[in-house]
């Protein structure tokens, strides 16, 4: 079978590297790559962080308060261990712990689970409640 040069060099094992073959397009692409990019990315790191909502964290609790909501609570799973307080701690705080579960920063099965189906603005109405109560 004979292939396009272009493909023939590619497949049938000529030595021109493929990099050559791209290159009249390769510098278009990458500046269209960028830009798009840029059009999406920047807005969003531009973005100011959601603030939290209390009142809309009282819907949201519920799978905080088996573990968290209990004084001197010691859970059993993955290893007994007493669950830390979360009320009244700072609200920043609770979301750069939330973020760093989501994200696998810092790990525990539980809490992986949860932070990784909670959006940027659940974490931040959940610190703004937590961080309220006393």
């Amino acid at each position: 079978m004979k292939f396009p040069n272009m493909l023939q060099s590619q497949f049938v094992g000529a030595t021109t590297p493929r990099a050559s073959l791209c290159a009249p397009f390769s510098s278009k692409l990458a500046k269209l790559a960028l830009a798009a990019a840029c059009t999406v990315a920047l807005p969003v790191l531009a973005a100011d962080p959601p603030k939290g909502n209390i009142e809309a964290a009282k819907a949201k609790v519920s799978m905080c308060i088996g573990c968290h909501g209990i004084p001197g609570y010691r859970a059993s799973f993955p290893e007994i261990y007493s669950v830390p307080k979360i009320a009244g701690q700072n609200e920043k705080y609770i979301q750069a712990s939330l973020r760093a579960y989501a994200t696998g920063e810092r790990t525990h099965p539980t809490m992986d689970a949860i932070s990784k189906s909670l959006s940027e603005q659940d974490m931040a109405d959940l610190a703004a409640y937590y961080s309220n109560l006393k």
